[in-house]
């Protein structure tokens, strides 16, 4: 239903104000009695087999929805009903910030990706944190970043802020240094920067009484040798896993008209690249950490792809949008009749 019905109605607006739209009705039906379970028994998969642990945390399946989704932490509950195994809020920065100007959101249908130059719009990591105190029970991660304005001399601090006060609310963190779309922040990537930055929040979580995972965000531009560094960087900070991948600036092999804009692209053309990222990744370190993969899963089959390469964990976001809460239920289908 909700590719030929929901779908073609939604793609007939501009995409942010279906964002805002979809997100308002979605709260709204979840009010009526008995729809959230509803909607619960019929997408979610409860089979002990899908069940993962890593990192010390015990995941209810593999498949959660990635960050930029829900920034703000204002639909986290709701969304888990879907069937995702977890859900992962942000990119929240330390004050909230408008993002890029409008518009800044754009759907590629004939290449089924979407363009975004959002550039972390949130209402800052403190209003999150008061809607995340109603939290019951959904596996939520926290993706941190800094402001637009905070140079990139002063960004640890921005992620200490956001680190500190998310830390009693979340069960995970996830450090974006990857997005295209805020000035400057890439360059934290380099191997110096970089190791900085998660040294600095490692000594951060030292300090509390039960520290809780560090993961890393890292973009599918990198090159091989970048991409060694990665594995150098992981090792030596001891942080506890990668997301691979963030969205591209490539624009190789696009069809749709507006595929000039700029941003960060997701969806199909991302999927062999990301896949690739994840392979490399596994097979140079050893499998020496976990990985969640994401980028371009628009079926089920995407999904093994991934998991094949090396793959721990798998988050969807532009293939949610395009394909519906179903594909949730069969991606968790596919992995049980792999098993």
């Amino acid at each position: 239903m909700y590719k030929f019905i929901i779908r073609p109605v939604l793609f007939l607006f501009d995409p942010e104000s279906v964002h805002h739209f979809t997100f308002s009705a979605i709260r709204f039906l979840f009010r009526i009695p008995g729809i959230k379970n509803l909607v619960r028994s019929f997408y979610r998969s409860n089979d002990p087999r899908l069940e993962r642990e890593l990192f010390g945390l015990k995941f209810k399946n593999p498949v959660g929805l990635a960050a930029g989704f829900d920034k703000d932490a204002k639909l986290f509950s709701e969304l888990s009903a879907f069937g995702f195994g977890f859900v992962e809020i942000g990119t929240l920065t330390p004050k909230p910030q408008d993002g890029n100007p409008k518009q800044r959101l754009f759907r590629l249908k004939a290449d089924t990706a979407i363009i975004n130059r959002m550039g972390f719009n949130n209402g800052g990591v403190f209003a999150a944190v008061d809607r995340l105190k109603q939290n019951h029970g959904v596996l939520v991660g926290g993706n941190i970043g800094k402001n637009k304005v905070t140079p990139n001399e002063d960004a640890v601090e921005d992620y200490r802020i956001c680190f500190n006060a998310l830390f009693d609310y979340v069960d995970y963190f996830v450090v974006n240094v990857s997005s295209p779309n805020t000035p400057n922040l890439r360059a934290l990537q380099d191997k110096e920067p970089l190791t900085e930055l998660l040294l600095e929040l490692k000594k951060e979580n030292a300090k509390k009484y039960t520290p809780k995972p560090i993961l890393l965000k890292i973009a599918p531009d990198l090159s091989e040798d970048q991409l060694m560094d990665i594995i150098d960087i992981v090792s030596s900070t001891k942080i506890d896993g990668v997301i691979a991948t963030n969205t591209t600036i490539s624009r190789e092999r696009l069809v749709s008209g507006n595929k000039g804009e700029m941003g960060g692209l997701s969806g199909k053309p991302l999927n062999n690249r990301s896949t690739e990222v994840i392979r490399f990744l596994a097979e140079k370190s050893g499998k020496a950490f976990p990985i969640i993969g994401v980028g371009g899963i628009h079926s089920a089959e995407d999904a093994l792809e991934k998991l094949d390469a090396g793959a721990d964990l798998l988050q969807l976001y532009t293939g949610f949008i395009y394909e519906g809460p179903a594909l949730i239920r069969r991606i968790n289908k596919a992995i049980l009749n792999k098993a």
